[in-house]
């Protein structure tokens, strides 16, 4: 059975620490901002597999989903992919006009499937090449 729902953020720590950056100190996986976010769990069989974290900045009526990761052994089965689903429509239940990430460059095509963009924005964080992709709604 799945099951997404809420979870308070430091279920994610351990995802997101595993799936990222499991080479750098369970520290570096924790947002200064965490707080501030709406942090998603997919579960499978009562088990916590995917994490997604999503942080609205109400007075642009914007939202920047981070920290999205799923367990190794449950990739390229589509967990991912219902979670993503899920929180883009909470933030179009939530009234936003834009959706965005940092994307990692590999992960581009993964992106496109759900609508995102490519803007001209880049960067490089710890030698790992990232684009911002975002997707607009239309709003009524």
């Amino acid at each position: 059975m799945i099951l997404i729902k809420t979870i308070p953020v430091e279920l994610t720590w351990n995802i997101r620490h595993r799936v990222m950056w499991p080479n750098m100190p369970l520290d570096y996986v924790k947002l200064p901002k965490d707080k501030n976010g709406i942090h998603y769990g997919l579960f499978v069989d009562s088990e916590l597999i995917a994490v997604l974290s999503l942080f609205i900045i109400p007075d642009q009526k914007t939202a920047q989903f981070r920290k999205f990761a799923t367990l190794k052994n449950y990739q390229g089965k589509g967990y991912g992919s219902q979670l993503l689903n899920y929180v883009i429509g909470e933030a179009k239940n939530q009234k936003i006009t834009k959706i965005w990430c940092n994307a990692r460059i590999e992960k581009i095509a993964f992106y496109k499937k759900f609508g995102l963009q490519e803007t001209k924005h880049t960067f490089v964080k710890n030698n790992m090449s990232y684009v911002i992709m975002e997707k607009p709604f239309l709003t009524q």
